[in-house]
């Protein structure tokens, strides 16, 4: 496919934007540097029009086809945003920022998505609009969430959205996808317990923040396997332990939980909050403490609409010759915002045997570049050909 081999050509140049912006790592919403490089990229390849800012720090490019007559404006989108993770690649291009690196591969993502737009920005071989969208604060910021209340998809008139993630383990350049729900909701819960404190020697005097709490972490293990439909997708993970001692000898008063849940439907959202606070509520009443539960719901279920996935499913059958069915993914993506605005699709592409995200040796392969380059412009022309 000729698009392969023009990528191919531009694999060098791409890949050492890639290493520029994995160097230069930033968390969040802090991604003025990345997004001052995107917009002043776009702005060199010929955009019709740029516009910063959008979501605090997010760029949105426009690139008209040849022909505009069928109305028709496709969104596609790449994150930009860090971790807070000490890099341990030992990379040449190895961050230079102190506890935060590239983890999960947005450096490749901005990378392909820009090489794209530079390609589509020369050829304009397609009848309709693309509207290129470099998102910050993906990994728990909600920076999706913040590009769409800032009325992205109406101002920039955006009817079909999509999205891609590399994936370590698949096949380097190899895709796959799937229709309905496929990342889950990720939501945060803080459970406080207060007891009564006092010396380890006299418990009987006491109530033990610490034995309420243990029997916290293990009742809350049989929402999943009694009070969840075996069925249906629910994990509910205890990860933070932490009392006010740390002493030998003293029976601490205050003992704090926190915890993630993940699921892919409303109904075992709806289920997991209500039974948390009642184990918990329950639980200590029984020890004769006192709990607050904080529960707070994050990144809503990603939904990929089913005439969408095909779309997108068909572009990368023509890129790679292939498209796999993607397995269910208990990871949450801010991606699902933006497809509750619109109809679209999120794919994955395979990053080969690599580290796998949010490890500190892992590293975006470069070497996928020319493929994700290749799905996007498909993509695009395949949506709005232009003869």
């Amino acid at each position: 496919m000729p698009i392969k081999n023009r990528f191919a050509e531009m694999l060098p140049e791409i890949a050492a934007w890639r290493q520029d912006f994995h160097a230069h790592p930033e968390l969040l919403f802090d991604c003025h540097r990345t997004a001052g490089i995107v917009a002043d990229k776009l702005r060199e390849f010929g955009c019709d029009e740029v516009v910063e800012g959008i979501g605090r720090t997010g760029v949105v490019g426009v690139i008209r086809g040849k022909l505009t007559g069928s109305g028709r404006v496709v969104g596609l989108r790449a994150d930009m945003d860090a971790l807070p993770i000490h890099e341990a690649t030992g990379v040449p291009h190895a961050s230079k920022e102190a506890g935060k690196m590239h983890a999960c591969g947005h450096d490749g993502h901005t990378a392909m998505l820009l090489g794209a737009a530079k390609y589509l920005a020369e050829t304009r071989n397609f009848d309709g609009t693309v509207v290129v969208i470099f998102q910050p604060a993906e990994e728990g910021g909600g920076g999706g969430d913040e590009m769409c209340r800032d009325g992205m998809m109406a101002r920039f008139g955006i009817q079909e959205v999509y999205g891609m993630h590399n994936w370590p383990g698949n096949p380097a350049g190899e895709f796959a996808i799937r229709p309905g729900a496929f990342f889950a909701a990720t939501d945060q819960f803080e459970i406080a317990v207060e007891g009564k404190g006092g010396h380890a020697a006299k418990p009987h005097q006491c109530i033990d923040t610490t034995v309420v709490a243990a029997q916290l972490v293990l009742a809350m293990q049989t929402i999943v396997s009694r009070n969840a439909d075996p069925t249906q997708e629910l994990v509910v993970s205890v990860t933070s332990f932490v009392t006010e001692s740390q002493a030998f000898n003293v029976i601490p008063q205050h003992v704090t939980l926190r915890g993630t849940v993940r699921t892919l439907s409303p109904e075992m959202r709806a289920l997991a909050e209500t039974r948390i606070k009642a184990v918990a509520e329950h639980v200590a009443a029984a020890f004769g403490a006192q709990v607050r539960v904080d529960y707070r719901r994050g990144y809503p279920v990603m939904v990929n609409t089913d005439t969408e996935t095909e779309h997108a499913a068909a572009a990368a059958r023509a890129v790679s010759g292939q498209c796999a069915t993607a397995p269910l993914v208990m990871g949450g993506e801010d991606f699902a915002y933006m497809l509750q605005e619109r109809a679209g699709a999120y794919i994955l592409v395979g990053n080969g045997d690599t580290a796998d995200v949010h490890h500190p040796a892992y590293d975006f392969n470069d070497a996928v570049i020319p493929a994700g380059c290749s799905f996007w412009v498909e993509l695009a022309e395949q949506r709005m050909p232009a003869a």
